[in-house]
């Protein structure tokens, strides 16, 4: 296990009515506040007029209309508006695309130049504006981390960025703000939970014992709550367990002491910026084809304690087929939970293919198993048809 040094300042007010935590975390800061948030869902639940009536003696101003894909063009807008109204601290409302816009946001009225320069280079970020969070889907993690990532269709580039300085000060979770959450959008942050979680497990780094016991717990955690969730959607337990999934995802807790690249996410990130397809439907739909091709003799013992410890399929001596039928699992698990399995159920053909994986294979040489563009496009290629083979 590598050295590492674990420090997240995010405080956490978890649970039912913690809303009511808000008026002391702002008042912290001061009395102009930019809300952010993405399209009307907080106004029909009830939560935008809750907010607004716990921060009476706030100015508050407003960035709605957040897209799932964030988009620079919205992070300069909300720069823009923050220097001009001069603001003191920034509240996002909503899912992961909510909250990641709203760190840049942040980090941009502290910004003297364009946005999508820090985006490109994260270590031009030095200062940001406070930011406390109140989170209505769980999927992203991006509650309890500095991470956020931004689309620019002109360049088609989606990037991640976002250091210490983009951490949220505070996050409010209360597992009840995702009772009105969609099924497909439920089924589709369980897929982001739990691809987070394979990005960690999946790693040249074998003697992290506590990290790799935690992600199969998530994992698991995910197979039993989300049919839970989806067939009833007012459930406490399984709505909460989800949630905090989420935010122990990636919250560093699963992750500290590895190394290496991610691999499913670089190949995403470039199909929604040529598509604007929904982030954590085309990690669905990658990652069992991404499984099936990186199985070979050097990575076959940890699909393997995955196939064991997550599906509870029996050791075996041949372990390929202990991998293949946990993958094939997964597979299934994704459908059965009414997510599209191929590519061209989102919109996406053969026609650039190959021009995307050439672009994403230089950030895949450092991945659990490092993927050229040939790779790379015979991934892309499987995804084009339903079911999962070998």
């Amino acid at each position: 296990m590598n050295n590492f040094v674990y420090d997240i300042p995010t405080k956490v007010f978890f649970g039912e009515g913690q809303i009511k935590q808000l008026p002391m975390l702002v008042n912290q800061f001061g009395k102009k506040v930019l809300l952010v948030y993405g399209g009307g869902s907080i106004k029909r639940s009830g939560l935008y007029d809750e907010i607004l009536e716990l921060l009476p003696e706030c100015e508050i101003f407003e960035l709605s209309g957040i897209e799932p894909n964030p988009r620079i063009e919205s992070i300069r807008e909300g720069g823009e508006l923050c220097k001009l109204q001069e603001i003191d601290l920034v509240l996002a409302v909503g899912g992961g695309s909510v909250l990641d816009a709203a760190k840049s946001i942040a980090a941009a009225a502290k910004y003297e130049g364009d946005p999508w320069e820090f985006v490109l280079d994260r270590r031009l970020i030095t200062d940001a504006l406070p930011l406390i969070t109140v989170l209505t889907l769980s999927a992203t993690g991006s509650e309890m981390n500095f991470h956020a990532v931004i689309t620019n269709f002109e360049t088609k580039e989606k990037l991640g960025t976002g250091n210490y300085h983009t951490y949220p000060y505070a996050s409010i979770l209360d597992p009840t703000y995702t009772y009105s959450v969609p099924r497909n959008q439920t089924a589709a942050g369980t897929a982001d939970i739990m691809s987070h979680t394979f990005e960690n497990y999946f790693s040249s780094t074998q003697d992290a014992y506590l990290q790799d016991r935690l992600a199969e717990d998530i994992l698991k955690l995910c197979i039993h709550y989300l049919p839970i969730a989806l067939e009833e959607p007012e459930n406490y337990e399984a709505r909460a367990n989800l949630m905090w999934a989420a935010t122990t995802a990636l919250n560093g807790m699963i992750s500290v002491g590895k190394g290496g690249a991610w691999s499913c996410h670089p190949m995403e990130h470039i199909l929604s910026a040529y598509y604007d397809i929904t982030h954590a439907v085309g990690l669905a739909i990658l990652t069992p084809r991404w499984m099936g091709y990186v199985l070979n003799d050097d990575t076959v013992d940890r699909f393997a304690t995955y196939a064991h410890n997550v599906w509870q399929i029996p050791f075996i001596e041949d372990k390929f087929a202990m991998a293949r039928e946990a993958i094939d699992k997964t597979y299934q698990f994704f459908a059965d939970s009414g997510l599209p399995m191929t590519l061209p159920e989102v919109g996406i053909d053969e026609t650039h293919l190959e021009e995307m994986a050439e672009k994403v294979a230089p950030l895949l040489t450092q991945s659990y198993v490092p993927l050229n563009a040939g790779d790379v496009l015979a991934i892309y290629q499987a995804c084009l048809t339903p079911g999962f083979t070998l």
